[in-house]
C-alpha cells in the first residue's frame, strides 16, 4: 500500500484515477478547487481516504499538503480545461494551471526529507505544434515532434512547459517523474455539457436530445471531416499504471491509434442510439487543428507491446448509456 495525492480529484480522469487506486488498497488524498458537492463523481469513505478543497495554485497551500504528509507519490491532473471552444477562448485560464506543477515541483526539490519524491504529470496532445496536424491524414505524433514548439492555444503551451519544468526537476534533483500526454480522453462521468465537454461526450448528448425530441437534425462543429484519436477512460488509468511499471520519465503519448473523424463518430453514435439524422455543419464554430493522432511506438516498447485498446464503438456505447442516464 501507498500513501498518494491526487491533485484534480474532482475532475474526470483524476476522479476514475481516485476510485482505482483506493480500490487497490492505496491510502488517497484528493484534491480539488471545486467545491466537494461540485467533484464529478462522488467522494465517500468507499473510494478515498481524505478530501481538500482547496485551490494548488497557491504554493503555501501547497506546502500545507505534501510538507510533512509522509506521501510516496503525487499524481497532478489539476488543470483548467475543456473542448476546443473553451481552450480557444480562455487562453489566460488554462495557462494559470502552469502554478499547481510548478508549485509541487518546486516544493519538492526544496523539501526533500518532508516532501514525496516521486510526481506524474498529465500533459495532453495539444502540447504539440499546430502547423504539423493541418491535414486530415497529418501522419501520427511522436513525441519528438513536440519540438521545436508551436502549440496552438495557452493550453498547449502551458502542457508544453510544466513538462519542461518537471524535467529539469527529475534531472538536477533525482526526483521520479513520469509524464503522460493524453490524446482526447472520454467516457462515463465526464463532462458532456456546459462549455467545458469534448466532441464524444457533446455528440451522445446532441444524438439523444434528438432522438427525445424527434428531431431531424443534429449540429456538428466545422465539416465533420476533422479527425482525431479517443481514448476510453479505463485504457487511460490502465497507461497511467504501466507508465509507472516502466522506467521511462520523458513525455510519452497516452492515447488510442484508431484514427476517426468527426462524421464517423456520429455515423458511430447513430448506430448505437437507432437513429438517422441530417447534419447542419457549423462552419464558424472552433474546430482546432485538421487532423492528430497518437503514434504508440514508444509505450509499446517501454510497456512490453501494451497500447489503449478499447475500441471506439464500444468506448461509445458505455458513454452514451451514461448520458442517457444522466439526462433521464
Amino acid at each position: 500500500m501507498n500513501k498518494v495525492l491526487i491533485a484534480g480529484a474532482g475532475g474526470f480522469i483524476a476522479g476514475h484515477l481516485t476510485r482505482e487506486l483506493f480500490k487497490l488498497g492505496n491510502e488517497v488524498t484528493a484534491v480539488d478547487i471545486k467545491p466537494i458537492d461540485k467533484w464529478f463523481q462522488v467522494v465517500n469513505n468507499k473510494n478515498v481516504t481524505n478530501v481538500h478543497s482547496t485551490d494548488l495554485k497557491d504554493k503555501r497551500k501547497v506546502e500545507e499538503l505534501i510538507i510533512g504528509g509522509n506521501y510516496d507519490r503525487v499524481y497532478n491532473l489539476a488543470c483548467n480545461m475543456g473542448g476546443i471552444g473553451f481552450i480557444s477562448n480562455n487562453n489566460v485560464d488554462c495557462l494559470e494551471s502552469v502554478y499547481v506543477q510548478t508549485n509541487f515541483v518546486t516544493v519538492m526539490k526544496d523539501e526533500p526529507r518532508s516532501c514525496p519524491q516521486s510526481i506524474f504529470y498529465s500533459s495532453s496532445a495539444c502540447a504539440y505544434p499546430e502547423h504539423i496536424s493541418q491535414e486530415v491524414d497529418s501522419p501520427a505524433l511522436k513525441e519528438s515532434d513536440a519540438y521545436p514548439a508551436a502549440p496552438r492555444d495557452g493550453y498547449g503551451w502551458e502542457k508544453l512547459f510544466s513538462e519542461i519544468i518537471t524535467q529539469y526537476t527529475a534531472k538536477e534533483f533525482g526526483i521520479d517523474t513520469r509524464i503522460a500526454r493524453f490524446h482526447n480522453c472520454y467516457g462515463p462521468h465526464g463532462t458532456w455539457e456546459g462549455e467545458k465537454e469534448k466532441a464524444p461526450m457533446a455528440l451522445c448528448r446532441k444524438i439523444i436530445e434528438a432522438k427525445k425530441t424527434k428531431s431531424e437534425t443534429v449540429e456538428i462543429w466545422g465539416d465533420g471531416e476533422q479527425t482525431r484519436s479517443f481514448m476510453y477512460i479505463d485504457d487511460c488509468i490502465e497507461g497511467i499504471s504501466r507508465l509507472w511499471q516502466s522506467e521511462y520519465t520523458d513525455p510519452v503519448n497516452l492515447g488510442s491509434s484508431e484514427l476517426t473523424s468527426i462524421n464517423q463518430m456520429v455515423d458511430i453514435i447513430e448506430e448505437i442510439a437507432d437513429i438517422k439524422l441530417e447534419r447542419k455543419y457549423l462552419l464558424d464554430k472552433p474546430q482546432g487543428i485538421r487532423g492528430r493522432n497518437s503514434d504508440n511506438t514508444l509505450i509499446k516498447k517501454i510497456t512490453g507491446g501494451w497500447e489503449p485498446s478499447v475500441k471506439l464503438f464500444n468506448g461509445l456505447e458505455k458513454t452514451y448509456s451514461w448520458i442517457w442516464d444522466q439526462m433521464a
